[in-house]
């Protein structure tokens, strides 16, 4: 991305079924259905949203590699969409494990996002 325009920043939560994919998608619509970005068409080159370029960035606390990132992509409606996993979030308990629920554990995953916009 050569310029970016907008960062939002958000915070997504799995309770029970220890999903970092749900958290995730939780985080990244966090982020976004609580902007609008009126003038954005006419920031991008040739004032068009397919010039758009949103760059994801997730801070997971565990299991990185279960993640779906074609989840994370149909959450943004416009542009291209690179999504960058790091470690960092929390892991923390939720208190009580859940069989109903899908619980392996009595952990609650929270997982941080930052979504920039830009072409």
């Amino acid at each position: 991305m050569d310029q970016i325009i907008f960062i939002q920043t958000g915070m997504g939560t799995d309770l029970h079924g220890q999903n970092i994919t749900k958290a995730s998608v939780r985080a990244v619509k966090n982020a976004i259905h609580t902007n609008s970005m009126p003038g954005i068409e006419k920031s991008l080159p040739e004032r068009s949203l397919d010039n758009m370029k949103v760059n994801v960035k997730l801070a997971i606390p565990a299991y990185l590699e279960s993640l779906k990132e074609k989840e994370i992509e149909a959450v943004i409606p416009y542009g291209t969409v690179n999504v960058e996993v790091m470690d960092g979030g929390m892991a923390t308990t939720s208190g009580i494990k859940m069989q109903d629920q899908d619980d392996v554990n009595d952990k609650m995953y929270i997982v941080n996002a930052s979504v920039e916009v830009g072409y």
